[in-house]
């Protein structure tokens, strides 16, 4: 007599069901193209989900925008449907503020230094706040060299050149420090941001260097300067329901694969050291500032720091954690 027939079908689910659920897709959606070259993000996600499936665990990952927007995959974490994203660190700000500094113009010197801080508590402080509300923050990853001033149409050496340029801004903050670099923004959605390019919406962006040209934006961009502005990046997020589903096992393997892909993420950041040779070949004329002018910026910038709304003491942990 088969198996079937001696338990039969309602015996075979009883059975199944203890045995525990199949092993179910883990969603990890993407923020840009499968770019190993240029993209930090995709170094970052490719290495993960890599490890992911060599240690038993199922990763596939979802093209930039399959899975939704900014706004809809963080829905999606929070409610359990999307394990994995790669999503706006800003975003990741409106549920826990102490992530915010990251973002922050001409405050952390190098990666390093972000990193540091990360280690030393800031990592925690941020999940302190983001996982009540469904999130856990695993990892930050580099987009690229500190982020320049991109433009449509003309060479900016010094702060008094932005004074025609309408930047376009991602969000309130941004415009702040335009204002303060005595320019204008407007906020455009990241999407929108070629056509307004084209169409005089907007004239620039503030961005790592490789952006225009991972994203098409080389026809209509034409200048940059190396302002080296802050640190680009995206910051990984999982969702809390799914990853406290997990066993202990399971748990330690996401972790370690977290690791794994900011140390490679980081070794791909060290060769970074090309980005103004290929600006170049793609037709965009870089300008390096000279060191009064770059530290012009970086004086009319810090007013910014005490403007953002942050959780108390913010400021001063990160400062403490990276040991200045």
């Amino acid at each position: 007599m088969s198996f079937m027939k001696l338990v039969g079908p309602a015996c075979l689910t009883l059975t199944l069901a203890i045995a525990g659920p199949v092993s179910a897709e883990i969603k990890i959606a993407l923020d840009s193209a499968k770019d190993l070259e240029n993209s930090g993000s995709y170094v970052w996600a490719n290495v993960f989900s890599e490890y992911l499936n060599a240690n038993g665990m199922e990763a596939v990952e979802y093209e930039r925008g399959a899975l939704g927007g900014e706004a809809e995959k963080m829905d999606q974490v929070q409610q359990g449907l999307l394990e994995v994203s790669l999503s706006d660190t800003k975003g990741v700000g409106a549920l826990d503020g102490h992530i915010i500094p990251t973002t922050l113009p001409y405050f952390f010197p190098d990666w390093e230094s972000l990193d540091r801080g990360l280690a030393n508590g800031m990592m925690d402080k941020i999940n302190a706040g983001t996982v009540p509300q469904g999130v856990r923050v695993i990892g930050m990853a580099a987009l690229g060299s500190a982020a320049g001033i991109f433009n449509t149409k003309h060479p900016v050496e010094k702060a008094a050149d932005l004074a025609d340029l309408r930047m376009r801004a991602l969000d309130e903050n941004q415009i702040g420090v335009y204002k303060l670099w005595g320019t204008n923004g407007t906020i455009v959605a990241w999407d929108e941001v070629p056509n307004a390019l084209q169409t005089g919406i907007a004239d620039g962006y503030l961005n790592p260097p490789m952006v225009p040209i991972m994203f098409g934006h080389t026809g209509f961009i034409k200048y940059f300067t190396n302002a080296k502005v802050g640190l680009g990046s995206r910051t990984i997020i999982v969702s809390e329901d799914w990853y406290q589903g997990l066993s202990a096992e399971q748990q330690a393997i996401v972790m370690d694969a977290a690791k794994a892909a900011t140390e490679a993420n980081r070794a791909w950041l060290a060769t970074r050291s090309a980005e103004m040779d290929k600006l170049r070949e793609a037709g965009i004329e870089v300008t390096e500032l000279t060191p009064e002018a770059w530290a012009e910026f970086k004086a009319l910038s810090a007013p910014l720091h005490n403007m953002v709304p942050l959780p108390e003491g913010a400021l001063a942990a990160w400062q403490a954690a990276i040991g200045e």
